[in-house]
């Protein structure tokens, strides 16, 4: 099975490495050459320079890249993956986009003989380091089944959800969940902090019980060491979340907290902080709030 990988971004770049040492037959496209080039000198294999030949050369192409409209352009833009798709190629996309867009690339696609796969990521950058990913996929059925092995290759778990846009809306929540955990965990570092306890040890004791998550054991001690130029992104998580928020008031679903934490994060942002890691929500309690 030949295979394209489109995005060798912080997310894609280990993805595809992970890839390239299975058993699959790899080319690579990044839109700035010179990831191209850095990941070949890392990992070998193959590279092209544009998206209609890596569409000509693959049967099962994946796409790690950065919002709705970069999906858009890369499949069905002047020069995109859909002036030399083979028949029956598949399209797995690990973007987060909204709910919408694997419908519309469905109604796309489908005609064409080609199947688009929504199957967004979590786990971050040190899941896709590791292959530890965790994959929420939606689409046809039997598409995912065939591609199932290729993704498991930088996965720990993946699991089909139902119909197209439905790994989105799994995304979704998760990133719901996420920005609730990160919030408590920074307020909670905050108090320990301010009345004065040794917040190393209340950390190990508190991790050891119900509060326990993974964002506690990965994140507390950087954030204790006010270090975040690391993990995903404000600014990605700032997207994902307004993504979520839209489809929230478009289905009268309440929100109230998210809604909170997503303004939280434009504050972080407001300061110059969009790269920082999304565990710098600490740091705006702790300077910002002042």
């Amino acid at each position: 099975m030949k295979v394209g990988f489109i995005g060798l971004g912080v997310m894609g770049f280990p993805m595809a490495g992970h890839l390239q040492s299975s058993i699959h037959d790899l080319i690579v496209f990044n839109r700035s050459e010179e990831k191209s080039i850095k990941w070949i000198e890392s990992f070998g294999g193959k590279r092209l320079k544009n998206l209609e030949d890596v569409a000509e050369s693959s049967d099962v192409i994946i796409l790690c890249i950065g919002k709705d409209d970069d999906v858009r352009n890369v499949i069905g833009g002047k020069e995109g993956l859909i002036n030399k798709l083979k028949p029956g190629a598949i399209i797995v996309d690990h973007t987060t986009t909204s709910s919408d867009l694997p419908i519309e690339m469905n109604n796309l696609l489908n005609p064409l003989g080609v199947q688009f796969i929504d199957a967004p990521i979590s786990g971050g950058q040190a899941g896709a380091e590791s292959g530890q990913l965790s994959i929420m996929a939606g689409g046809d059925k039997e598409a995912f089944a065939k591609i199932e092995e290729v993704i498991n290759t930088y996965a720990k778990f993946s699991k089909y959800m139902g119909a197209s846009g439905t790994g989105q809306l799994t995304k979704m929540v998760n990133q719901i969940c996420i920005a609730g955990l990160i919030q408590a965990l920074a307020e909670g570092i905050n108090f320990s902090e301010s009345v004065g306890l040794n917040s190393k040890d209340v950390l190990e004791v508190i991790s050891k019980g119900a509060a326990q998550s993974w964002q506690m054991e990965n994140r507390w001690e950087s954030m204790l060491q006010n270090e975040y130029d690391h993990g995903f992104a404000v600014d990605l998580m700032k997207k994902d979340l307004d993504i979520v928020i839209d489809k929230a008031n478009d289905s009268d679903i309440n929100l109230d907290i998210t809604k909170l934490i997503n303004n939280f994060y434009a504050d972080i942002q407001n300061i110059g902080g969009g790269r920082w890691d999304t565990s710098s929500l600490l740091k705006r309690i702790q300077e910002i709030t002042k």
